[in-house]
């Protein structure tokens, strides 16, 4: 949003979040700049969560509900007594500043208490999927120097990861939560002889060091390990506050597993700075009108949830649910097609604000508190960064044309950004240079100042001398009413150098015939110009996605392309 600071007053924000964070916020209560103050030394767990809990012991953090329907709140004097507990266990298994402890632990309520154990310790928190095998295990073991692990009892997860120990030997510690097996240790038996009690070291980390990674989604490649700095919650600020515009009153709902980035853009960071309590639905098997029925029942007021959940809420009867203690919702994860939006509006009255962001950052952009969204945007850049539309020649785009979403690295980084890819200086230099963060996404700024996504790097289809992003493509086919999900991408053609494939997923009871096919191909014929046209309409059972649910495109692309 790059607004001139000048024009605004500076204002500290409320609550705990104030000693850190002061805005430049507008009349209409839209946040155009903000400042960083005092956070050389910032940990979130000991200066946010164990404030909160001396500020407001009793105020519920988190409302659990566990798959068997079980509540728990937890106040967040709760929470600094059991992650204090746990930094005094994981300290008695060896577990040390710089140490490397992966997570996997779905929606555990365990699993805050350990992230911010590992917070307090100094150890790096690497939160991975539930759903990874012994092949994915044995990569991250590798590619992070991981020393311990604390995973769900649940499944297959032990399994998978002894198998992979088989090549790795340098898992020294590995604790159980639910469960017990023999050569791992029992987090919800052991916790219990712990002190709650933790002082704050003088050397505590904080700042700059390093604190959490994330193994990116791998849509094109292995994925890599973007490495964070305790100054990353305090980027997530304007997520809850200004995106999600969570409630301090309320209780925010975020759709995420705790395996990727998404789990701690909604569920913890930012959340907790704007003093907002969350909730945490621990279910194995997604159903929409499960989650509709949890929104109605326990009241949420702010709701976030990836375009493929919306995709799936608008297939129900959304009206048989009492939703009127929503006050705003949000999407990111890929870009929302304008028919899912206006259903959902239409049955609820509240329009979808979409944000776009990555693993390596916090929100880039979003359709932000007194904003006007509009349909299909991802709304305008975060003030939190400068961000440049870039074309292959190095120069910054003009309104209306394509390029690569980047940001302005500056003298010094800012808060939000990740540090770099781990021990991978070659791929972190490919992203980071010229001054410019270039995240590898493209878009198009209007004359607004709204971005529009345009697609992946990797995924814009070069088609008789024509530029096509998929996803105004998908956007159209979205449209039509048996359609549930789809995806574009490009097969080899003769003519063109590549043609447009679109893959689509039929909404339950709607079987798939050429019939149907050619009725798809009618319909696109009249609403894309000629050169954005499908070639080919596949109908498919599913479409290959990531654990984050991303679509893999670059999966379908390589199939189609090592056929021919």
């Amino acid at each position: 949003m790059a607004d001139n600071k000048s024009n605004f007053t500076l204002t500290p924000e409320e609550g705990v979040a104030g000693k850190y964070i002061s805005s430049y916020v507008d009349n209409k209560g839209t946040i155009r700049a903000i400042d960083f103050h005092d956070d050389d030394n910032f940990n979130f767990a000991y200066d946010v969560v164990d404030e909160l809990a001396k500020k407001c012991p009793d105020k519920t953090a988190m409302l659990h509900i566990s798959r068997e329907g079980k509540e728990r709140r937890i106040t967040f004097k709760d929470m600094m007594t059991y992650s204090n507990k746990t930094a005094n266990y994981l300290h008695y298994l060896g577990i040390r500043k710089g140490d490397r402890v992966l997570l996997v632990l779905k929606r555990h309520y365990q699993f805050w208490f350990t992230i911010l154990a590992l917070h307090k310790i100094g150890a790096i928190a690497i939160p991975c999927s539930f759903l990874l095998t012994k092949k994915d295990f044995e990569y991250r073991f590798k590619a992070g120097h991981i020393s311990a692990v604390v995973a769900t009892a649940d499944g297959d997860v032990a399994d998978e990861i002894m198998k992979a120990t088989k090549n790795y030997k340098g898992l020294k510690t590995k604790i159980m939560v639910g469960g017990s097996r023999e050569g791992w240790s029992n987090y919800n038996r052991d916790i219990r002889f712990f002190s709650g009690t933790l002082k704050r070291p003088s050397n505590a980390p904080g700042g700059n060091d390093p604190m959490l990674m994330f193994f990116t989604s791998g849509t094109t490649s292995y994925p890599k390990m973007a490495t964070h700095s305790y100054k990353y919650p305090l980027g997530h600020y304007i997520t809850a506050k200004y995106w999600h515009q969570v409630d301090p009153e309320g209780i925010h709902f975020t759709i995420s597993d705790t395996g990727w980035g998404k789990a701690l853009w909604g569920k913890l960071y930012g959340q907790w700075l704007s003093e907002a309590s969350v909730f945490t639905y621990d279910y194995d098997d997604f159903y929409a009108k499960d989650i509709l029925g949890m929104i109605e029942k326990y009241r949420i007021t702010t709701f976030c949830a990836p375009p493929t959940v919306f995709r799936m809420l608008v297939h129900v009867d959304m009206s048989k649910f009492d939703l009127s203690s929503l006050k705003n919702v949000s999407t990111a994860g890929e870009a929302l097609n304008s028919e899912v939006y206006t259903k959902f509006q239409n049955v609820t009255g509240l329009s979808i604000m979409e944000g776009f962001g990555q693993t390596e950052t916090t929100l880039i952009a979003g359709n932000l508190s007194g904003m006007k969204p509009k349909p299909g945007s991802m709304g305008k850049p975060s003030p939190l960064f400068e961000v440049k539309i870039m074309k292959d020649n190095d120069t910054e785009a003009e309104i209306n044309e394509t390029g690569e979403v980047c940001i302005v690295l500056g003298d010094t980084p800012p808060r939000g950004l990740f540090l770099g890819y781990y021990l991978d200086k070659e791929k972190t230099d490919a992203v980071m240079n010229s001054g410019l963060y270039h995240t590898g996404d493209t878009a198009y700024k209007d004359e607004d100042g709204y971005l529009w996504y345009v697609g992946r790097v990797d995924d814009v289809i070069k088609t008789a001398g024509f530029r096509v992003g998929p996803f105004e493509i998908e956007n159209e086919i979205m449209k039509l009413p048996y359609v549930l999900e789809c995806a574009v991408t490009s097969v080899p053609d003769v003519v063109r150098g590549q043609a447009i494939k679109a893959s689509i997923v039929l909404t339950k009871g709607t079987a798939p015939s050429e019939k149907l096919k050619k009725d798809t191909m009618k319909y696109l014929r009249s609403n894309l110009a000629s050169y954005k046209r499908p070639k080919i309409v596949e109908f498919v059972d599913v479409l290959p996605k990531t654990s984050s649910g991303k679509v893999r495109r670059a999966e379908i692309k390589a199939r189609d392309w090592n056929q021919e």
